[in-house]
């Protein structure tokens, strides 16, 4: 009797640590194929501060034109070196101080205690090109826009893309990069296209960056519309780790940020 408590015992402790390890088992994340939406990326300026946008604008021109953007974009997502170096003598002259929110890479993050990133370094080369010191202000996504408004800062630069909405209270410079929206899911979810979140046969909840393109095109299609719940979050981050724990059903966020996430959870 004793010898059969025993075998039932052990049974029963070797299903609860299999059922430990089937718990603790890493959740996979993949990137859908079609893409939820396309967007150009700008720096937003005050409505009133017409000469700066203007100037900006004329950088920003002489710097597509020669190629420095473009080897600042290869740099960040493609890994290609480049040789160029800015800011080198900018201590004394007038500041530019652009504010951003460093939780998007590969377009702001931050590393060894700084920011950096393809918006840092392409302010960078527009600040050289204006005879400018700049000053870089971290801040809620969702702050930036009020910061440009007020004068607190000179210039949003964190992949802010050009919305009717935004229009109403910003201007907006040339574009300097193309972003495209995506869908984080996991790789046992069926939600296998973008069109799955608008069929209706199921509510789904998508996991944003409170405030950005993904926000506002979800909450525009999908929540306004009753299709899904938007669960809204201050850090990209946290919104994939809200996918990875099951609380909720995808994420809508940009491709380059987007493959970076995946990449660090399926190591």
């Amino acid at each position: 009797m004793r010898k059969t408590v025993k075998i039932v015992a052990l049974a029963l402790a070797l299903t609860l640590v299999a059922s430990a390890f089937g718990c603790s088992k890493k959740v996979k994340l993949k990137i859908l194929d079609t893409e939820y939406a396309e967007e150009d990326y700008s720096i937003c300026v005050s409505k009133e501060n017409t000469q700066l946008l203007a100037d900006i604008n004329a950088a920003l021109d002489e710097l597509i034109k020669d190629g420095t953007v473009g080897k600042i974009i290869d740099k960040y997502i493609s890994g290609t070196s480049h040789d160029m170096k800015f800011q080198q003598n900018a201590e004394g002259k007038p500041t530019l101080t652009m504010a951003t929110n460093a939780e998007f890479p590969p377009y702001e993050f931050f590393q060894s205690g700084q920011i950096v990133g393809i918006d840092p370094e392409i302010a960078a080369a527009i600040a050289d090109k204006l005879g400018m010191k700049l000053v870089i202000d971290n801040m809620d996504f969702g702050a930036i826009i009020a910061a440009v408004q007020t004068g607190k800062v000179d210039m949003g630069m964190a992949g802010m893309t050009v919305t009717d909405e935004r229009l109403q209270t910003i201007n907006f410079s040339t574009s300097y990069a193309k972003g495209v929206q995506v869908i984080i899911v996991r790789e046992d979810s069926d939600i296998k296209t973008a069109d799955d979140l608008f069929a209706g046969t199921k509510m789904y909840t998508i996991g944003v960056q409170q405030d950005t393109t993904g926000d506002l095109y979800t909450t525009w299609d999908l929540e306004d519309e009753g299709l899904a719940t938007i669960d809204r979050y201050n850090k990209g981050a946290d919104a994939v780790m809200a996918l990875t724990s099951g609380k909720v059903d995808c994420v809508v966020i940009d491709i380059e940020p987007a493959k970076s996430f995946v990449a660090s959870n399926n190591k």
